[in-house]
């Protein structure tokens, strides 16, 4: 059984990808929900690929289902019933995923191994390398990630609002903004 290894890049970022191995003979869904998992994104939205040629250029579509509000050329393949491998036409064969309609999230898909050694310990599809911060889906994703939330609690960073505090004013202290104190004139005289 051929164990096939894809390179899912994010958008244009050649630096933020996630390798996942999958079995030639599982579906494009199966792939679906594993690049979803791969980029911490739900799985609430529309979805479909298109195999596509060295140049990135869109061919024929592979759809979670048959949406209405799509103009199809030609009636696009289920995502459930199209085993990856009957749409992979060379050894480095590329696909286009895209993901949420409405915001866009377009994934490179490229073929970049073929295995036939199937590892008993691996459960297919896996992910077996991430590289890069993935984008996040709903809002700002930070290299702290959920642990900055835990810091924000336990010093109440929130009650201090935008950022700034009272700490280290004293009372008139900026009556004479922008004047120096009398008798600190530099003497330019010589």
């Amino acid at each position: 059984m051929a164990i096939l290894k894809f390179r899912v890049y994010f958008e244009e970022d050649d630096t933020i990808y996630r390798d996942i191995v999958i079995k030639h003979n599982q579906s494009f869904f199966e792939l679906h929900q594993m690049i979803l998992s791969a980029y911490e994104f739900d799985s609430i939205h529309q979805a479909t690929f298109f195999r596509s040629n060295a140049s990135w250029q869109r061919g024929r579509e592979i759809s979670l289902e048959k949406y209405d509000d799509v103009e199809y050329r030609v009636e696009p393949l289920d995502m459930f019933e199209t085993t990856i491998g009957s749409e992979i036409r060379d050894t480095e064969q590329k696909f286009i995923y895209l993901y949420d309609f409405k915001k866009n999230w377009s994934f490179k898909v490229q073929l970049i191994s073929v295995s036939k050694e199937e590892n008993s310990k691996t459960t297919y599809p896996s992910i077996t390398r991430k590289e890069g911060i993935g984008p996040s889906q709903y809002g700002i994703k930070s290299i702290l990630g959920d642990r900055f939330a835990d810091v924000e609690e336990k010093y109440d960073l929130a009650s201090l609002g935008d950022g700034f505090s009272d700490e280290g004013e004293e009372a008139g202290e900026n009556d004479d903004a922008g004047e120096e104190p009398e008798g600190t004139e530099e003497d330019t005289s010589f």
